[in-house]
C-alpha cells in the first residue's frame, strides 16, 4: 500500500517476542533507533479486546504489554481467552506440552478453517496492525512500514487481509497520512542476520 517516499522507516516485527525499531532519515541516509516499543501498554480498539484485556490483567496483573499478544506465544494465548470466553467450540489439536501451540493454532485456521482459530489469528492480526499504525504515527514514517519477524510471512493471507490493513489506517483524524504510508512485509526469514553482516561488512572497510 501507499507510495515510496524519503523519510523515516517504522520495522515492527513479531517473532519470539515483539521487536520495534525506527530508521531516522537525516537526508542523506538511515540512521537505526532501538526502542522497547513491544513493552508498552497494550489498548483495546474493540469492544471484544476490552474483555482480552480484562482477561490479560488477571494473567499478568500490573502490566499487559502488546508483546503478550503479538509473538510467538500471543496466537495461543489468544485462542485460550476465546475458548474461556465460550467464543466456538474448542479445535481437536494436538496440544502437547512440546509442540509449538500457536503454530499449530495458526495451521488449524489455514487448513481447516476451523471458526475459533480463525477468529485468534484475525485478532492477533487486527492488533498487530493497530500497534504497527500507532508506531507509524510516533516515527512519523513517510518512508514506509516494514513487517518483519517470523510470524508474518506463515499467515501471510492473514496479514494480507482487511482485517489488518484496516485497523491500521483507522487513526481518525491521520487516516489520510497511514495511506499514504507504503506498507510492506519482509518473507526472507534471514533479513535480520543480513542485516547484521552488512553492517558489519561496513564497518570493517
Amino acid at each position: 500500500t501507499g507510495r515510496k517516499k524519503k523519510g523515516n522507516i517504522a520495522v515492527i516485527a513479531a517473532g519470539t517476542g515483539l521487536g520495534e525499531a525506527i530508521l531516522y532519515f537525516d537526508g542523506k541516509g538511515y540512521n537505526p533507533i532501538g526502542t522497547e516499543g513491544g513493552h508498552t501498554d497494550f489498548a483495546p480498539i474493540t469492544s471484544q479486546q476490552d474483555e482480552l484485556l480484562t482477561w490479560l490483567r488477571r494473567r499478568y496483573p500490573g502490566h499487559v504489554s502488546y508483546e503478550r499478544i503479538v509473538s510467538g506465544i500471543g496466537i495461543y494465548t489468544l485462542y485460550e481467552f476465546l475458548v474461556e470466553t465460550n467464543f466456538a467450540p474448542q479445535a481437536m489439536l494436538n496440544l502437547e506440552d512440546d509442540v509449538d501451540k500457536s503454530a499449530m493454532v495458526s495451521r488449524c485456521a489455514l487448513e481447516q478453517n476451523d471458526p475459533l482459530c480463525l477468529e485468534a489469528l484475525r485478532i492477533f492480526a487486527e492488533i498487530y496492525a493497530a500497534e504497527a499504525g500507532n508506531l507509524a504515527l510516533k516515527s512519523m514514517s513517510l518512508g514506509g512500514v516494514y513487517i518483519g519477524g517470523g510470524i508474518a510471512p506463515k499467515i501471510l493471507p492473514i496479514i494480507k487481509s482487511e482485517y489488518f490493513l484496516n485497523a491500521f489506517f483507522s487513526k481518525g483524524r491521520f487516516e489520510d497520512l497511514l495511506r499514504m504510508m507504503e506498507l510492506k512485509v519482509s518473507l526472507n526469514q534471514e533479513t535480520a542476520l543480513i542485516g547484521s553482516a552488512r553492517y558489519a561488512f561496513d564497518k570493517l572497510v
